[in-house]
């Protein structure tokens, strides 16, 4: 859609013409992470029911098929950052939409196990451009230094995605089932793309007059980039772990270390203090990169915060889970501050292939680390009450965070060089 097409430092930030822009994409977003979470309150209706064949789905299966939603995202990735250069994020995210609709149906009439996966994965597929075409479209029209509080804001959108997929849902369950639930998302994916359709201004992107060779050449620049590969695998097993326990595992282990039977209100509270992080987040990395500290800073010390977290998880500390809980949500957002720290480092028409990048790296991760805690805990096997036993959440949960330890040093190690090097990047 044509509309006026304002220099971004001129964009203020709190204004109609913002609004246009933050709150559809937000919506998409909300979307997306609704979608992302929502199996760890339906977990039970999955494995319990007889319509699934073999009396529902096992914690490996389970795992597999919450985890398409992952393989599919990934897959999209590098292919969605050419199409956002290209064609801009309004245009993408809507016809994406369509598809997560079309999943979400295929989803709720599934009769077993391929055709929840069939579903997963066309859900993944639709939303892959949520975050992306936000963050494409914010690196468009307002200026740098606006991109940590703009990233955070959109996050916080996906924190009310998670927050509508705890008590909301479980509520939902006690008047249809999860096919129902599923049945209304499909509806509420293509209300929200007609909303993007119609509101999101149009702005032409200089990535439309690159050929495909020299838009290949731009994803390439970003994979040979020692930057990238200092700040990024961090963010990569952070925010894997945190998607996959928080989307999934986090019911699980609620249930069945814990011994919470309706884990819905911690979950909530953890939903709810990933809103305040992003928030909180992306108002700090903004302040501090005016005051000349880099936003590096606060991504590193989320990052080794968050490491605490997770080993305490893995220990089997059950005492106050709603802190414990609310802890990971809390501290878990650092990793979003990657898309703004290496987005900065390149022009911005290279935006929605850095951003895309960045993704595809999280994603790829997200997708084994779900369907690797679902196998490993499944060696372990289900007892009389259907329960799992809380040494095999322990070994799961340990391995993830051996994984961030070593990612965390090496960001730590990358930091210390660069400095040494005279090469630490000025980002905001």
């Amino acid at each position: 859609m044509p509309a006026p097409s304002p220099h971004p430092s001129t964009v203020p930030l709190w204004s109609a013409f913002a609004a246009r822009i933050l709150l559809p994409f937000a919506a998409g977003y909300f979307l997306s992470y609704l979608y992302r979470t929502v199996n760890a309150v339906i977990a039970g209706g999955l494995t319990d029911d007889p319509a699934l064949g073999n009396g529902g789905v096992d914690a490996g299966s389970l795992g597999l098929l919450t985890s398409a939603y992952f393989l599919t995202f990934a897959a999209a990735q590098l292919p969605l950052g050419i199409l956002l250069d290209r064609y801009g994020p309004r245009r993408v995210e809507v016809g994406l939409l369509v598809v997560a609709a079309i999943g979400a149906a295929v989803f709720a009439v599934a009769d077993g196990l391929a055709g929840l996966i069939a579903g997963r994965a066309l859900i993944g597929l639709g939303v892959s451009a949520c975050l992306m075409g936000a963050f494409k479209a914010f690196r468009q029209w307002f200026a740098p230094e606006r991109l940590p509080l703009l990233q955070g804001l959109i996050m916080a959108a996906g924190g009310m995605g998670v927050m509508t997929a705890t008590v909301p849902v479980e509520a939902a369950l006690h008047v249809t089932d999860w096919r129902g639930v599923f049945i209304g998302l499909a509806g509420l994916t293509l209300v929200v793309g007609a909303v993007l359709f119609f509101a999101v201004p149009e702005r032409p992107t200089d990535g439309a007059h690159e050929t495909l060779r020299q838009q290949m050449r731009g994803v390439s620049s970003v994979f040979t980039s020692r930057f990238f590969w200092g700040v990024v695998p961090a963010a990569m097993i952070a925010q894997s772990i945190y998607m996959s326990m928080q989307g999934l595992w986090a019911g699980p282990w609620l249930r069945d270390v814990a011994g919470i039977a309706e884990p819905g209100s911690i979950l909530l509270v953890t939903a709810i203090a990933m809103v305040i992080g992003h928030l909180v987040t992306g108002a700090l990395a903004e302040r501090l990169a005016r005051a000349g500290i880099p936003t590096v800073v606060p991504y590193a010390v989320g990052s080794v915060l968050f490491l605490a977290i997770v080993i305490t998880l893995a220990s089997g500390v059950t005492a106050a889970p709603w802190l414990l809980w609310g802890l990971f949500g809390l501290f878990g957002t650092s990793g979003v501050l990657s898309y703004a720290i290496v987005a900065q480092a390149f022009p911005p028409h290279m935006a929605g292939r850095v951003n895309t990048a960045v993704n595809l790296m999280v994603f790829v991760v997200a997708f084994i680390v779900q369907w690797g805690i679902g196998a490993i805990i499944d060696l372990w096997g289900r007892n009389a009450a259907g329960h799992y036993p809380p040494e095999a959440y322990g070994v799961a949960f340990g391995l993830t965070a051996a994984l961030l330890a070593v990612a965390v040093v090496w960001l730590l190690w990358s930091l210390v060089t660069a400095r040494r090097e005279n090469k630490q990047p000025a980002d905001g």
